[in-house]
Parts: C-alpha cells; structure tokens; sequence
C-alpha cells in the first residue's frame, strides 16, 4: 500500500470535514460464520483488500445465527487465521462478533461492509439486509463482490456435506480445512 493515513478518520465524522475524502481510511467488514472458511472466501478477501486499506475479518459467534456450526468459534477463527496467513497481517484483523453488524461497523470504524455474490439467489437476501443497514447506517455501505467464475459455486453448506459423504473437499478448501473436516467427521461418526 501507498498510503496510509495515521489516524483513521470515519468519511461521516466531524474530523473527516477536514481531511480530503482521498486521504480517508477506508476500513471494512467481512462478515461470515466462515464454517468452514472456503476458497471462495479466501478470493474475497484478497479481493475486498485493494478496495479498503483495512480488512476486519468478523466471525459471527454462535448464539448470534440461526445456523447451527459443526466448529466451534475458536475453530472457525483458528482457520481463518491460518488460511490468511500468506496476506498483509498489518491490515487485516480477524475478530469476534456478536450483535448488529453496523454496531460492529462502527465500534471497528468501518466504513464498507463487504458481501459475496455468488448467484441471483444471494442477491435478494443480500439487497435486503444491505437497504435495512442502510437505513439504520447511513454512512456505511455495502459493497458487492461477486465470486470468481472459478468459486462460485463453492458454499460451506456443500462442501460440510461433501465431507460428511466422505467426498474430496481438497478443491474447495485450504488442507488445513480439509484437515480439520476429516477430523471432525471422523470423530462424529465414532460416537
């Protein structure tokens, strides 16, 4: 990176009235259960990097979906750190998050929310949480990236399934994913 200025300044804050927009910090949030982390979450990431100068990695805590993680939460932040361990560890922070993702937005001085597409099926639910954090948070926006053509295709559900059939996983995720899969599904059907 070029440039990065010292003080984070928030684009909607009274400070940022003296900064030029050019010289704000551009701080964003990738949210996710990341159960487990995938390829196609590893290409977002890097990608959503040359678009903020931070990346803060949010890995939603258990009691805070309705989805019910096969990993524990410091399973699923183990392998997100290990499977960003080949990036920029001066911008990206990997993080716990519990509650309103704007709240958690604001709390990091994030200003971008980052979301995958993967088809038009993600595209409905996404615009809809992306307008009511809109409206809730004027000044955070949500950017849409779309997934590689070579990725898309790749969800945590799919690739949990896989595994449990006892499918190769190896083109969908990291070998410390697969890894962590194979142990986990080996010790589910041994009780």
């Amino acid at each position: 990176m070029f440039f990065k200025p010292k003080k984070v300044v928030p684009k909607f804050s009274e400070d940022a009235l003296n900064v030029p927009d050019l010289l704000q910090t551009k701080i964003g949030v990738y949210p996710g259960t990341f159960d487990p982390i995938t390829k196609g979450h590893v290409d977002l990431i890097e990608r959503a990097l040359m678009l903020v100068h931070d990346l803060v990695i949010a890995v939603i805590e258990d009691s805070s979906t309705n989805k019910s993680p096969i990993f524990s939460h410091d399973e699923r932040v183990a392998m997100v750190q290990k499977d960003i361990a080949h990036l920029d560890n001066e911008r990206i922070k990997v993080v716990s998050f519990n509650g309103l993702l704007i709240d958690f937005a604001h709390k990091h001085g994030a200003t971008r929310i980052i979301r995958g597409l993967r088809a038009v099926s993600d595209f409905e639910y996404e615009m809809q949480m992306a307008f009511m954090n809109k409206r809730l948070a004027p000044d955070i926006a949500t950017v849409f990236l779309p997934a590689a053509e070579e990725t898309q295709f790749i969800s945590s559900k799919m690739v949990k399934e896989i595994a449990r059939l006892g499918g190769d996983v190896s083109s969908f995720v990291s070998d410390n994913v697969r890894h962590a899969l194979s142990i986990k599904y080996n010790s589910l059907m041994g009780d």
